[in-house]
């Protein structure tokens, strides 16, 4: 009976001594890879900050593409500052580059999935297009996030209320007419 015990503590020892290193790496492992995303939110370059204050006054005045400019230097000058993006969607939104728009908020959902402003821009930018069922999408994906009260989720709701503003044109109704005319 004693010589059980002392194998049976033999055999917890050696498990312990054996497995005790693998776990503490990956114990630390996780608890850093966790901390990663709680970490405090980036602040852009100063220089790029002033910038993108400068490019949201030429928006705010209608000069889009001034605007861009800003923006595109703030970008040049901290291209790690995710919110430049939002900024350059919605300077191409306002040139009716729906696409270009949605390309910006694509990368601002590559850096952050659960962004809300760019769920909620792209699924605007969407519509537009006329796009109405991915911007549906959108919208359901924001209201599972957070909810239907949030501000992102009932802006995209009205949006989509509204329904599409541009015509979206089929290519029957862009074909020319086969007329011949001779010189």
């Amino acid at each position: 009976m004693a010589e059980q015990r002392q194998t049976a503590r033999f055999a917890l020892k050696e498990f312990a001594m054996r497995y005790t290193p693998a776990a503490l790496a990956l114990s630390l492992l996780v608890a850093v890879t966790a901390s990663v995303g709680y970490g405090a939110e980036q602040q852009p370059d100063p220089r790029a900050a002033a910038l993108i204050s400068e490019g949201r006054g030429e928006l705010a005045q209608g000069q889009v593409q001034a605007a861009i400019g800003s923006f595109e230097a703030a970008l040049a000058v901290d291209p790690g500052y995710a919110p430049i993006f939002l900024d350059l969607a919605e300077a191409a939104r306002r040139e009716g580059l729906q696409g270009k728009a949605i390309r910006y908020y694509r990368e601002v959902l590559g850096r952050d999935p659960k962004n809300l402003a760019a769920i909620s821009g792209e699924g605007a930018a969407l519509l537009e297009k006329g796009a109405v069922e991915k911007a549906r999408r959108n919208l359901a994906q924001l209201q599972s996030m957070c909810g239907t009260a949030c501000p992102e989720a009932e802006q995209l709701a009205a949006v989509i209320e509204r329904g599409p503003q541009q015509p979206v044109q089929t290519a029957e109704a862009a074909t020319p007419s086969t007329v011949v005319t001779q010189n």
